[in-house]
C-alpha cells in the first residue's frame, strides 16, 4: 500500500493540478492520500475531497496554523496506526513543485530495500527550474553547513519529497517517541537525523524543483526559517554535548 502524506496550508489554487498530475503518474489504485491541513482559511479541504474523493483520501484538519512540522507529525501518527510494515509513505509538497516524473522510479528504488528515498536538487542531474539567487544561495549554504556539522553523507536535507518505508519509521518512533517535534521547515532535517541515527538505508534521486508550476507564493518565510535552523543547531549540539558528558 502506498500512503501519500501531503501537508497543506491555503493551497486551493494548486489542488486540481496536483490531483491531475498524481493520477497521471500513478499506475495503480493501491494508494491512499492523507492531507494534513495546517489551519487553512480557504477551501483547500473541500477541493481535496472534490478532486481526490472520500474513498481514497482524508483531510486531517487543524484549526491553527502551527507549521509543516506539526502537519507532518499528525499525518505520520495517523498513517502509522493503520499501515503494515511492508507499506510505504510518500511525502511531497501540495504546490505541484515536486517532480512527479521521478515518482515511479522512487517507488521502485524503495522496493530494493531502501528505508528512505530522497528527491534531491543537489544530486547530479538535479537543480532548480526557477528560483531567486538569494533563496538558492541560502539553501546551498544551509545544506553545506549542516552536512558538515552533522557529518551527513546525503546532499539534500530539507526536501519534502521523499519515500519512507513504514517499518523503519515505526522502529525510529520507538526510539524517539515522536518522529517530529519541530513545527517549522526544519522538521525535515529533524526526521532525517533521527532515521539516520537508527541506521536507515538511504539513497538520493536527482530532481528538478519546478517552482514555475506553483500557483501563489511559497509558504516558507526565509528569516523565520533561518532562525529555526540556528535554534535547532544550538539545541541539538547542546543535547549531544550533554549526552557525551553524561
Amino acid at each position: 500500500m502506498k500512503y501519500f502524506l501531503i501537508p497543506t496550508y491555503n493551497e486551493s489554487e494548486n489542488i486540481e493540478n496536483l490531483s491531475r498530475e498524481l493520477h497521471h503518474y500513478l499506475n495503480d489504485q493501491d494508494s491512499f492520500f492523507v492531507f494534513s491541513d495546517d489551519g487553512s482559511s480557504d477551501d483547500t479541504a473541500g477541493l481535496i475531497l472534490k478532486y481526490f474523493g472520500e474513498q481514497i483520501s482524508i483531510v486531517l484538519k487543524s484549526r491553527t496554523n502551527y507549521g509543516p512540522g506539526h502537519a507532518f507529525n499528525e499525518g505520520f501518527k495517523y498513517i502509522l496506526e493503520k499501515a503494515a510494515d511492508s507499506d510505504i509513505i510518500i511525502t511531497m509538497e501540495a504546490d505541484c513543485t515536486s517532480d512527479l516524473k521521478i515518482l515511479p522510479d522512487m517507488i521502485v528504488i524503495s522496493g530494493l530495500g531502501y528505508d528512505l528515498v530522497l528527491a534531491s536538487v543537489y544530486s547530479q542531474g538535479g537543480g532548480f527550474e526557477e528560483t531567486t539567487l538569494i533563496k538558492k544561495l541560502l539553501s546551498s549554504i544551509a545544506n553545506l553547513l549542516f552536512r558538515f556539522l552533522f557529518d551527513l553523507k546525503v546532499s539534500t536535507l530539507s526536501s519534502f519529497y521523499r519515500v519512507y518505508r513504514v517499518k523503519k519509521l515505526k522502529e525510529t518512533k520507538k526510539v524517539w517517541n515522536e518522529l517530529i517535534e519541530e513545527y517549522g521547515f526544519i522538521c525535515m532535517l529533524e526526521i532525517l537525523l533521527k532515521l539516520l541515527e537508527c541506521k536507515a538505508r538511504t539513497i538520493e534521486v536527482p530532481m528538478v524543483l519546478a517552482s514555475s508550476k506553483r500557483v501563489g507564493k511559497s509558504k516558507m518565510k526565509l528569516i523565520k526559517t533561518a532562525v529555526s535552523y540556528l535554534r535547532f543547531l544550538v539545541k541539538y549540539k547542546f543535547h549531544a554535548k550533554r549526552n557525551s558528558a553524561a
